[in-house]
């Protein structure tokens, strides 16, 4: 997936640890295999490139995936979709990046958008039909995907307790050894001088952002995510989204989401559906917040 795992477990003294690192670096192996579109081999690449018609049965993990991306994608209005891989390259990210003197060009563009849309997915018992030059793209949800795969991996191999980060998405399990809830401070690009720790029982967390990922032109800076209803990267003053849910996959998918709807819109949807949602944004050079009430919850003291 081009990023690092960390894993802080509560192990027995004389627990094989090098064991469980065997194990985790063969289950991302495997998803990198399932939904890697750097892998020109992996189950997604062929699926990007299939023919018309053509019927692909899924692995499991991959099916789960896809099935909650089209989740968000009907509950967000299409503000995430899993479906943008051809804008992605469009606009200067993923494996097929478009050369800088090429990014964001309108024809180019307007060629992508016609494969967006997530209601062009036909998915049924984990088989998904090729309707024709739809490309997928999970990186917005398969990194928390894979935090949660490792976690249940350590629970099913004895280790309740553990704190596992995958390209910045995390997933909690248990308590610290003293008792307490594994506690996350909220990495902020807008104003590092407000920091925010939440509390962890058993949840997933993800933040979205402009900090991380970007590009720079010779007139603007390019924000990684995209809107996939706009065709084109979110436009609006620096922000970070944070989410926490009851699996990294939901926070993942949900930090995409919110960022595209910005705090108006993202609120809304957030009481809505009864999210863990954080906005930090500017405002006229001013730090801006605006936290759900089940967030606040989650400050830990």
């Amino acid at each position: 997936m081009g990023t690092t795992w960390r894993v802080h477990m509560v192990a027995p003294r004389k627990a094989d640890l090098r064991q469980q690192h065997r194990r985790i670096e063969s289950l991302l192996q495997g998803l990198v295999q399932e939904m890697s579109t750097w892998e020109a081999d992996s189950v997604i690449s062929r699926f990007n490139r299939a023919e018309p018609g053509s019927v692909h049965q899924l692995p499991a993990d991959f099916a789960h995936v896809l099935t909650c991306a089209i989740e968000i994608a009907a509950q967000s209005d299409g503000a995430f979709d899993p479906t943008v891989g051809d804008l992605v390259g469009v606009w200067g990210f993923g494996a097929h990046a478009r050369r800088p003197d090429e990014i964001g060009n309108p024809q180019a563009v307007d060629a992508a958008r016609v494969h967006v849309g997530w209601r062009r997915l036909e998915l049924h018992d984990s088989q998904l039909r090729q309707p024709g030059d739809l490309q997928l793209d999970l990186s917005a949800i398969a990194k928390g995907h894979a935090a949660d795969a490792i976690t249940r991996s350590l629970q099913q191999n004895g280790i309740d307790h553990a704190l596992v980060e995958v390209g910045g998405e995390l997933r909690a399990s248990g308590l610290k050894p003293d008792g307490s809830p594994w506690r996350v401070a909220i990495e902020d690009a807008v104003d590092k001088d407000l920091p925010r720790v939440v509390a962890l029982r058993g949840q997933g967390v993800a933040t979205s952002g402009d900090r991380w990922h970007y590009n720079d032109l010779a007139d603007r800076r390019i924000a990684h995510t995209l809107d996939p209803r706009e065709g084109a990267p979110v436009t609006c003053t620096p922000m970070t989204v944070t989410v926490i849910a009851d699996s990294a996959m939901l926070a993942d998918g949900w930090a995409t989401a919110m960022r595209v709807l910005g705090p108006e819109r993202g609120a809304r949807l957030a009481q809505a559906h009864a999210l863990a949602v954080r906005f930090h944004w500017l405002e006229n050079d001013l730090p801006r917040e605006q936290m759900s009430e089940a967030f606040q919850l989650l400050l830990a003291a």
